[in-house]
């Protein structure tokens, strides 16, 4: 009874998919939350007879022949990275990417990571750092006699001091961009990291070519769909539902056999 391990391999799909939308949702409030979407492949098919086999001696050959599925599986939970909307928070340390990129972050490990959360704050010694505490690259000091900071489109940043007219420019950000930003893996903390499937990271200046632009005093918020969601969660039970009905079936044919005398 092929039904049973078939039906099984759909509900196992479905509880993935349930898990993927729960975690959308989940992060519906997370700054520059990405949202994933679970994707499905079926399994290697049972030739009973092969398409294309010859059916006679005459060289007539099988049209469509009988294959029969084994089931589904979860191929990838794919990261849907389109743009979230920017909401003013008047803070001038939150910098929001209008457009594609990330900011580069250094790890205390020495290794890179990177954000769209632009959440941003001024660690003890005055570098502009991640909530967390990771430094923000290139590792710009804020004068502690600041009493403005002004980060450009460009990303120029300039700090007026107390007593100076003109405003003093700290450094330059940076903006980092991947072949294929699905392939990057999440660490959490809103960070991920390179990996050979997101290719060489590319880096430029916010503003140039392929490049998004900064905002300041604002934040990037999630890109997720609630309604989008809800509907899929609930495309997501039925189908768990109905592969669930399945079991149910099959199993009341093998007791009609088992009693068969």
């Amino acid at each position: 009874m092929r039904a049973l391990s078939i039906a099984a391999t759909g509900m196992l799909a479905q509880q993935t998919n349930v898990e993927v939308i729960a975690n959308n949702l989940a992060n519906m409030n997370t700054t520059a939350y990405k949202m994933q979407r679970a994707e499905f492949q079926d399994l290697l098919y049972q030739n009973i007879e092969r398409p294309g086999a010859a059916s006679a001696d005459t060289g007539a050959v099988l049209p469509a022949g009988i294959q029969i599925g084994v089931g589904v599986r979860t191929a990838a939970t794919y990261r849907i990275t389109g743009q979230g909307n920017l909401t003013s928070t008047d803070n001038p340390y939150d910098l929001a990417i209008n457009g594609k990129g990330y900011f580069h972050v250094q790890m205390p490990d020495g290794t890179d990571a990177y954000t769209r959360a632009g959440s941003f704050s001024l660690s003890p010694d005055g570098q502009m750092v991640t909530d967390k505490g990771y430094v923000v690259a290139p590792g710009l000091a804020i004068p502690q006699d600041a009493i403005a900071i002004t980060v450009n489109a460009q990303g120029q940043v300039q700090a007026t001091v107390a007593g100076q007219n003109a405003p003093q420019t700290l450094g330059q950000l940076e903006l980092a961009r991947f072949p294929n930003d699905g392939g990057l893996q999440s660490i959490g903390d809103n960070l991920y990291t390179e990996t050979p499937a997101s290719g060489a990271v590319l880096t430029g200046l916010p503003g140039s070519p392929g490049y998004g632009t900064l905002q300041q005093g604002f934040l990037e918020t999630s890109n997720v769909n609630a309604v989008q969601e809800i509907t899929d969660l609930i495309t997501a039970q039925r189908a768990y539902e109905m592969n669930s009905k399945v079991i149910s079936a099959a199993d009341q044919m093998l007791q009609i056999t088992s009693k068969m005398s």
